[in-house]
């Protein structure tokens, strides 16, 4: 049965700013839709912000900008970046080619003249209200799987790692020192900084230094601080790195790389809670967590005499490793819908539909980076598609030469929508005799946006 006959009508808003035009569409469209009106852009965007609406209706010239198409436009695009994105059917009454291609590229679900008999236009909202019903599905599944499997911000599907994420949170609260391994890239910083977020502690500092980006003249200075005068350029004193976390988490990334003597000053603040800074001779007290981070073995270092071995056992009370991105590949689908989401959020753009022969070139793919190279690829392929889909077009030379070849004839959502439409014209056009005009009048939309369909010019 049709939701509409449940009594679960769909929200329209109409955004014009003739008052007639909206009265007419209000009474031709009210029995079977809830209706919502705007007469500007900013009021359009107070409305779907307001109200749950499904479809927006919007003539493209509207004020400020009355002879031109600029706030229409700028009404799709802002549509787009909604979360899911909102349909937006485009009303003109200057109707052109020009007009119809740039409002379809900038998202627009579909294209009306103003002149239409109003009772045609029901079955294109319908269309674009039941997209907008899969995408909300969609997110809302996406949205309660994060819920369910993650720790924090970091989630999974995967039960290797969901294993470590709640282990990870069964400890948070316990005040001991964690040792965090994983190859490069696994996000053993996201884990460590969520830990602290869910500790006693997360009112304090989280502070983080990577240990190997920080030249060793200088890692004990920051870790300890100085005081003035305690070395040529030292004109003033400064607090380190654990001073500044007392009362909170201390993060020591790539903790493999520290010196031997770094490392003994290292475990007499673990043992004591007590340091002094560089050329000081006041001991100063400090309550901080620890967690330490390494993409090597310690194990291995402490045998081979790099690594102290009682500073390797104050450090591994509670020991978490994340696995690689290759051993979760199913959590793949999901970490790709987070990215992109992120990045269409940083970039101001819509979001973009994953096509199913990217998500599969992504899946096969064994990822030396881990979940970082994973980012870069997304963040590429965002930058440099402009379809409003991500494909396997823009893949990274180094990703398409050890990938099997790779397809993208998958249709996505949008290929479906856009077949039915061309097939519905095609019908159309059958009924008429293969008279397009008398077409586009009895399917209600304008002529120029048959022909776009249709992949032809008009002549």
């Amino acid at each position: 049965m049709d939701e509409n006959a449940q009594g679960k009508k769909k929200t329209v808003l109409i955004v014009d700013d003739e008052t007639a035009f909206r009265r007419q569409l209000y009474w031709s469209l009210k029995d079977e839709f809830n209706i919502i009106e705007a007469d500007s852009r900013t009021g359009a965007i107070e409305a779907w912000r307001l109200v749950n609406v499904d479809v927006v209706l919007c003539d493209l010239h509207i004020p400020p900008d009355e002879n031109g198409i600029t706030e229409g436009l700028a009404v799709i695009e802002s549509a787009r970046q909604e979360v899911p994105p909102l349909p937006v059917i485009v009303l003109t009454g200057r109707a052109s080619t020009k007009s119809t291609m740039e409002a379809m590229r900038r998202g627009a679900f579909g294209y009306l003249d103003k002149d239409v008999d109003s009772d045609d236009v029901s079955p294109l909202i319908r269309q674009a209200a039941r997209v907008r019903q899969i995408e909300r599905e969609l997110h809302l599944h996406h949205l309660e799987q994060r819920r369910e499997k993650g720790f924090g911000n970091i989630v999974s599907t995967n039960e290797q790692l969901q294993r470590v994420l709640a282990f990870a949170r069964s400890i948070a609260t316990a005040d001991v020192n964690v040792l965090i391994t994983g190859e490069s890239g696994t996000g053993k910083g996201l884990l460590a900084k969520t830990i602290h977020e869910e500790s006693l502690r997360h009112n304090g500092k989280f502070v983080s230094i990577s240990c190997s980006a920080i030249p060793e003249s200088l890692i004990e200075s920051e870790l300890f601080g100085y005081e003035k005068g305690a070395f040529t350029g030292a004109t003033q004193q400064k607090k380190g790195r654990i001073e500044w976390a007392d009362g909170g988490t201390l993060f020591l990334d790539e903790i493999s790389e520290l010196s031997q003597n770094v490392q003994v000053k290292l475990l007499g603040v673990i043992q004591d809670r007590t340091f002094e800074r560089l050329g000081g001779d006041r001991t100063l007290s400090v309550d901080v967590r620890l967690i330490t981070a390494t993409n090597k073995n310690l194990e291995e270092e402490v045998q081979a005499g790099r690594f102290r071995k009682d500073l390797f056992y104050r450090l591994n009370v509670v020991p978490l490793t994340l696995p690689p991105l290759r051993e979760r590949v199913d959590d793949i689908p999901l970490l790709a819908t987070i990215i992109v989401e992120k990045f269409a959020k940083k970039h101001g753009r819509a979001t973009p539909k994953i096509t199913p022969a990217l998500l599969e070139a992504l899946q096969d793919y064994h990822y030396p980076g881990n979940v970082r190279e994973l980012e870069n690829i997304i963040e590429r392929l965002m930058v440099l598609s402009e379809n409003g889909k991500l494909d396997v077009t823009f893949l990274p030379e180094n990703m398409l030469k050890i990938l099997p070849k790779v397809q993208s004839n998958e249709p996505t959502l949008e290929d479906m929508v856009n077949e039915y439409r061309k097939r519905k014209i095609l019908e159309a056009v059958e009924k008429e005799n293969g008279n397009k005009s008398a077409a586009a009048i009895r399917l209600g939309i304008s002529r120029s946006f048959l022909y776009k369909v249709l992949g032809e010019g008009e002549g």
